[in-house]
């Protein structure tokens, strides 16, 4: 074999190999991008994203498009340069996404738990935006703890030691002179039955609690407690495949847009993001840039702009787009009636 003829076969080798390898040979990154966006004063096949019975509901007009980044795994070589130079997505570290030690069904289980939880928070913001009443209810029963097997998740807490029980806050300030080993007594209501008392003895608070800020030793009772709406009629959302937060106040908005007259978006095309927490505070997301493209993509010329991601919803909108500046669900309704007055709203 002539020295030109074994050049010639060790570079296709190498032109094959490397070509197996930029095709076949995992990153460790994951692709960020704009991802699907929802209506949600619409619906999804043939059942509306939000559906609220037995309560008198109005017509909407126009759009209160909730936005999403949409997440690439398991991605090649020259699938993430292929994407990365499109400029329309970004490349992140996979552990950001899917950490050590967790599969990806643990995460994506993770990723929908928070978006159930953003579903029971818009509605909890948007009954007390409206002014319904609210209910304080054990959220969650931690393991092992004095609560487990006495309350029981979903129960509404009424007074721990004859202190009445209006806030989730409540529930702490009640046992703060509590020490471990001290008993209190809890009345709680199961579902709709009549009221029921129980004398639990405390814990010691578990290691991987933060401390109070003045190192005295507290009792544990082991109720993670919410808000929810004590209202006698039924807010459902319903919108599959999509997982994490983000979509709080967009579900949050549809849902007063439903329960009140008039039309929130006077018929424009609205979409935007945020978190949002029962009393109505609206926190800052990932992706602000995607959500934004997507949006205009689709059609949208205002975009509900949590405050803290301003700076970069500026750096990255299109032109034309409005960027409404939003710290909370009031802010987002009165940003919404100006705009449909003819008014300047808070802008970004």
């Amino acid at each position: 074999m002539t020295r030109r003829t074994w050049t010639l076969l060790t570079s296709v080798v190498l032109v094959v190999a490397f070509g197996l390898l930029g095709a076949f040979v995992r990153v460790p990154y994951v692709a960020l991008g704009p991802g699907p966006t929802h209506d949600t004063l619409g619906a999804q096949g043939s059942r509306p994203v939000v559906r609220i019975q037995g309560h008198k509901t109005y017509p909407t007009t126009g759009h209160l498009n909730m936005t999403t980044v949409a997440v690439t795994d398991r991605i090649s070589l020259f699938g993430a340069l292929a994407l990365w130079t499109s400029g329309s997505y970004a490349l992140a570290p996979r552990e950001v996404y899917f950490p050590p030690g967790k599969t990806e069904k643990q995460v994506e289980k993770k990723n929908a738990k928070a978006f159930r939880s953003s579903q029971t928070t818009a509605k909890t913001a948007a009954l007390h935006h409206l002014g319904y009443p609210t209910k304080v209810i054990a959220e969650e029963i931690v393991a092992d703890s004095p609560a487990e097997g006495v309350i029981g998740a979903g129960d509404q807490l009424l007074s721990i030691d004859g202190q009445q029980v209006t806030d989730p806050d409540s529930v702490s300030a009640a046992l703060r002179d509590d020490r471990p080993g001290g008993r209190v007594t809890v009345l709680f209501r199961h579902g709709g039955e009549p009221p029921r008392s129980a004398t639990v003895r405390l814990a010691e608070r578990p290691a991987d609690l933060p401390r109070p800020a003045d190192g005295e030793p507290r009792g544990f009772l082991g109720v993670k407690p919410g808000s929810r709406p004590a209202v006698d009629f039924t807010v459902d959302i319903s919108l599959p495949d999509v997982g994490g937060p983000s979509a709080g106040l967009m579900f949050a908005l549809a849902i007063t847009d439903k329960l009140t007259p008039g039309k929130l978006t006077g018929g424009e095309f609205v979409a935007g993001t945020g978190e949002i927490t029962p009393q109505g505070q609206v926190g800052p997301i990932g992706g602000i840039g995607f959500k934004i493209a997507k949006a205009a993509e689709a059609g949208a010329t205002v975009f509900l702009t949590p405050s803290d991601n301003c700076a970069a919803a500026e750096a990255q909108a299109p032109e034309g787009m409005k960027l409404v500046r939003v710290n909370t669900l009031d802010d987002a309704t009165r940003a919404l009636e100006a705009l449909n007055n003819g008014q300047r709203p808070p802008l970004c």
